[in-house]
């Protein structure tokens, strides 16, 4: 691989992981337990990305304030309870493991909390892979920008330098607003239509079509 892209950006959960059903079924789950109304499945999915609190505010924005942070307990029982189950998205190993080896600093921008990345970066074995990474209870949230802001500053890249990769417009947005060039993965979160509003430079089914657009673009 040439290197348009010094510095390459994933998103976890979605992208990654297969973690999208495990993620929204929690929180249905969660909300159950606590007589709250229950979101849809495409409203639990939508939030996939954003931090756990600010999620939850999204997907059940009836709840009493004083309810979110009994809500989270709960999803992180039901969620901790498949953590170790969850498979990386075919693919997906032997990509990060090409990309480390043709030089690209590689790094993760994600809705998880330091401790659940921690986590799956340790279980997965991929963290030897990665140059840095940044999530939600360390910085604001997606869309905002400051998880890539940081990540530039942090490995002294430029925007032009960057490209990101994920499955929800919350990506895609995040991307557009720190100034970087994004991929959309269709499998993920977000339907394909919500993606593609946003334009990115590509919409890929899966890890083979990302690791040949890589090999061409990046």
């Amino acid at each position: 691989m040439t290197k348009r892209y010094e510095l390459i950006v994933f998103d976890w959960d979605g992208t990654v992981m297969d973690s999208t059903a495990v993620i929204a079924t929690s929180i249905q789950s969660a909300c159950r337990d606590l007589d709250l109304p229950v979101p849809s499945d495409e409203a639990a999915r939508h939030v996939i990305g954003m931090g756990l609190i600010q999620a939850l505010q999204h997907a059940v924005p009836s709840a009493p304030e004083d309810m979110y942070e009994p809500l989270a307990d709960r999803y992180r029982h039901y969620f901790l309870a498949q953590d170790q189950s969850i498979p990386l998205f075919l693919g997906a190993r032997e990509t990060i493991a090409e990309l480390h080896e043709a030089g690209h600093a590689l790094a993760v921008a994600t809705g998880k909390s330091r401790k659940g990345l921690d986590r799956v970066l340790d279980s997965s074995e991929l963290r030897k892979y990665f140059h840095a990474s940044r999530t939600a209870d360390e910085t604001f949230s997606k869309p905002h920008p400051a998880m890539l802001l940081e990540l530039m500053d942090e490995l002294g890249m430029q925007p032009e330098q960057v490209l990101m990769i994920g499955d929800t417009t919350h990506d895609l947005q995040m991307a557009i607003n720190a100034g970087v060039d994004a991929v959309g993965m269709t499998y993920g979160a977000h339907p394909e239509e919500q993606l593609r509003e946003l334009k990115p430079l590509a919409l890929l089914d899966d890890f083979h079509a990302l690791r040949a657009w890589l090999k061409a673009n990046a």
